[in-house]
């Protein structure tokens, strides 16, 4: 019986972030909610407010969107007086891209072996 393999180079590239971040970044960006709140970012720094007034959702369901893009390091915050506003955190999106170029690196595919049986 054939056991397949998987390069350590694939699953986790020396130069890549933690593969939980990676999981966690990949999901917070597959939200349409999430993406709307991240092309807004790309524009300028926001408050809450401005967010909610600009894509139309509640403070408390926004939160939760921003709470799960906080959490996957592709936001960061800064406080002023009793207002936080929110910025890209573009260190993060660098690490992402490193870590789908690395599957660009090794696209090269063998042929498969066959198998046993």
């Amino acid at each position: 019986m054939h056991t397949p393999t998987t390069p350590a180079s694939l699953v986790s590239p020396a130069s890549s972030p933690s593969i939980d971040l990676v999981t966690v970044g990949f999901h917070a960006l597959s939200d349409p909610l999430r993406m709307k709140v991240l092309g807004l970012l790309r524009e300028q720094e926001l408050c809450v407010c401005e967010l909610c007034d600009f894509i139309g959702v509640s403070q408390s369901k926004l939160s939760f969107h921003l709470k799960t893009l906080k959490e996957a390091a592709l936001v960061r915050t800064r406080q002023e007086g009793r207002w936080i506003y929110y910025s890209l955190n573009l260190p993060q999106f660098v690490a992402l891209e490193q870590y789908l170029a690395e599957y660009r690196r090794f696209s090269q595919m063998l042929p498969a072996r066959p198998c046993d049986g």
